[in-house]
Formats: C-alpha cells, sequence, structure tokens
C-alpha cells in the first residue's frame, strides 16, 4: 500500500509535540513543514536526494575552528543571511543599516590607537574616519570600532596564510567627540572562495563570485544595540551583483583623492597621496 505523503507529514511533525522547549518545537515543526513541501514540488530523484546529501557533507568539511566557515558562505550566498539580518534589525529611523557579518572575522585582534595604521601589506593608502553617533545626534565616547578587510590580493589575513598576523584589522575606540580614524589601504573587490561545495553551486548555476570592495565594521558601546555593517566603495562595478546581496545605498562612500599637504593628511602624517573616506555610524539606543 502506497505512503500517504501529507499523512506522513503530520506524522512527523507530531513526533515533536512533547517538546517541552516551545520554540524549538515550533522551529522543528515547521522545518519539517517546508522541507516536506519543497519535496513535494520538486519530487527530487533519490539519486538528486543524495547528491543534495553529499553536497552538505562537503560543505561541512570544508568548515574549521579559525578562519573558513562554508556553512555561513552558502548562507550568505542563498540570501539567508541577509534575510536574517533583515528580521533582526527593524530599526529606528536614522540607525545606520545592518548588513551581513561574513565568514572571516577573527577575535581577538589588536587593540589600535585613533588613526593608526593597520595595513601591513602594500596598497592605495587611505584614510577613513568619521564620528559614532546617537540617533538623536550625541556623540557615543569609548565605542569600539573592529573592523576588518581583505589586502590587495583579495585575501584577508587568517585565510591567507602569508600576511602578517592582524594584517588589515583592528579594534579602535571613539574619542570623547565619538571620533574614529582608520589609516589602511583602499579595499579592493574580491572572490569568494570558490575551492568548496559554495563555488561548485555558483559555477553550476551561472552566477559569478565577486564581492565589491568594502571595509567590515562591528561596532559595540554600552546601552545601544551593536552594529555589523561594510562600507563600500562607491565606484565598484559589482556594487549591483554581490555574490552575498549585502550592498544596501546608504552604506556607500567616495574615496576622495588627497594631498599630504592638505590638513587632513598633515593631521594624519601622510607622506604621499593618499584617498579619504568620511563616513558616520549612527547607533540605536537598546
Amino acid at each position: 500500500m502506497s505512503i500517504d505523503e501529507r499523512a506522513l507529514t503530520e506524522q512527523v511533525v507530531a513526533s515533536f509535540a512533547k517538546t517541552e522547549d516551545a520554540r524549538l518545537r515550533t522551529l522543528m515543526q515547521t522545518l519539517v513543514r517546508h522541507m516536506h513541501a519543497f519535496v513535494r514540488e520538486v519530487e527530487p530523484t533519490e539519486s538528486e536526494w543524495m547528491s543534495a546529501i553529499r553536497f552538505l557533507t562537503a560543505t561541512g568539511k570544508m568548515c574549521d575552528d579559525l578562519v573558513r566557515q562554508e556553512f555561513i558562505l552558502l548562507s550568505d550566498t542563498l540570501g539567508v543571511s541577509m534575510l536574517v539580518d533583515a528580521i533582526n534589525h527593524r530599526l529606528a529611523t536614522g540607525a545606520t543599516d545592518t548588513t551581513v557579518f561574513g565568514p572571516f572575522y577573527i577575535e581577538g585582534m589588536p587593540e589600535r590607537a585613533y588613526g593608526e595604521n593597520m595595513a601591513f601589506t602594500p596598497g592605495a593608502p587611505a584614510l577613513v574616519h568619521g564620528r559614532v553617533l546617537t540617533t538623536t545626534g550625541e556623540p557615543v565616547a569609548g565605542a569600539l570600532v573592529d573592523v576588518w578587510q581583505t589586502a590587495d590580493n583579495g585575501m584577508y589575513s587568517g585565510q591567507d596564510r602569508a600576511q602578517p598576523h592582524g594584517n588589515l584589522r583592528g579594534r579602535y575606540r571613539t574619542d570623547a567627540e565619538g571620533r574614529y580614524a582608520i589609516t589602511t589601504i583602499v579595499p579592493v573587490s574580491y572572490s569568494i572562495p570558490t575551492d568548496g561545495p559554495v563555488g561548485q553551486m555558483l559555477e553550476a548555476t551561472g552566477r559569478h563570485p565577486w564581492r565589491p570592495a568594502h571595509l567590515h565594521f562591528m561596532i559595540e558601546a554600552p546601552h545601544h544595540r551593536s552594529l555589523v555593517t561594510h562600507l563600500f566603495d562607491e565606484d565598484d562595478p559589482h556594487l549591483d551583483s554581490d555574490a552575498v546581496f549585502g550592498v544596501k545605498p546608504s552604506l556607500k562612500v567616495r574615496y576622495r583623492e588627497r594631498s599630504p599637504d592638505e590638513a587632513v593628511g598633515r593631521a594624519f602624517g601622510f607622506q604621499s597621496r593618499f584617498r579619504e573616506a568620511y563616513y558616520d555610524f549612527i547607533l540605536e539606543r537598546e
């Protein structure tokens, strides 16, 4: 006798009915309903389903404890990370937009002084500075501004073992006026890793793996909601086709060319021409 497909779904859903944690019960029952609906809609062959299981197994094998997190990369490239971000950060009017965390953050990077250079590899010199403010325009003093970016070769330190420890990473503090300043290099667009299952998925579906040039920021301050976001170079050609769907119009900045003889160049000790980007981050109170 053939199985009743919908009855099977309800039987599996019912198997979680005694889960004591109400949220866990909801998550598992809803997951079952949606997964079963997907299978009924696409009707995969047994061979296709086994390929999917192999794909997920290979994704797990590409993860490590330090830098590489292929499951985050998969979530990013399917737009799930941005959807989760949007649901969890419905911010007050005026607060800076959030975007994806990304798979290459490393904890415990060096504390750096105001304006300190975090670039130990070559690139176009840059100054990124501005203020951290509340939604009512008050400065947020002592905010922790954790920043990271790729080198000119499109790779992050940790991912690229040839880079010095802490290269293009740092933890800065805002001053009494909420000001932050970072000396670095102009970010470059780069390809997300394509040597794993996610890269195979992108190739098979005709998608490119490029991310527009950006800096990552995680900003924390007491009594304020933490902010995870990027700043994107407004001239990058990949802004409209980011492989992880992370671009928001409000997060674009211009890198203006400056002379070391200008006031800002003298203030930060530049010896040659550099690029300047200015951006104020707005934090929402908890």
